[in-house]
């Protein structure tokens, strides 16, 4: 069994696609640009909100074409709009609160490690989740490198008294993936997220997750969902 699980924020504990599509669309139509389909953000956020405005950028006005200052001025707007409204269009992905109560239930430390704003973080796990939920909860800070640097993964481990073989990291893309082999332990690619299975395999993901129901299984057994006793 392990003794912590780790959670990424975005496609992992919390469905806030829409939320996010909402947020960057509105900061795009602001600054005269063409607004992106909600499914495509799947595949431009995950790595921070800078990085997810550059990506914006790239397929509303194409790579290289875009200067710095478009970038300032649409990120700008973003963080104006979503820090001001972190919690809209929030949804919870069935079966998450009943398996983070489990987990918690069977003596097993909980975290939560995004590269979203720390801010927004803590807004939108107080929001979805009863007080008490998780033991840390990090996000995006100046003095941590964001994901998938392992050094936010490692002082979660420091704070919850456990090393990081006992860690258990579960995240839906293959940032979340290396950053829990980088901070040395195993992962549970998350399939109800943002990205495809094969992404998760070939980021080394050592478990697979089809429902968060099965996230208590594996931590609490060390085995994959489904396999024998």
């Amino acid at each position: 069994m392990y003794l912590a699980c780790i959670f990424d924020l975005d496609g992992t504990l919390a469905d806030t696609l829409e939320s996010i599509a909402y947020f960057s669309n509105r900061a795009l139509e602001q600054c005269g640009y063409p607004v992106i389909p909600t499914a495509d953000y799947k595949k431009i956020v995950g790595d921070g909100a800078d990085m997810q405005v550059r990506r914006m950028l790239d397929r509303v006005a194409g790579k290289g074409k875009w200067a710095e200052k478009d970038f300032r001025r649409v990120r700008t707007v973003y963080g104006g709009l979503y820090g001001a409204e972190p919690t809209r269009l929030l949804k919870n992905y069935a079966g998450m609160p009943e398996t983070i109560r489990r987990l918690k239930g069977a003596g097993i430390r909980t975290a939560v490690l995004s590269n979203k704003p720390h801010e927004w973080v803590t807004a939108i796990i107080e929001t979805l989740f009863p007080q008490g939920s998780f033991d840390v909860c990090f996000g995006q800070k100046p003095d941590i490198p964001r994901k998938p640097a392992p050094d936010g993964a490692l002082l979660i481990a420091e704070k919850l008294g456990v090393s990081p073989k006992e860690c258990l990291y579960i995240g839906d893309t293959n940032t979340d993936m290396k950053t829990g082999s980088a901070a040395g332990m195993d992962t549970v690619g998350a399939l109800w997220g943002f990205r495809t299975r094969a992404e998760l395999e070939q980021n080394g993901a050592h478990y697979l997750a089809e429902r968060p129901e099965q996230v208590a299984q594996i931590a609490l057994s060390g085995k994959q969902w489904g396999e024998n006793e």
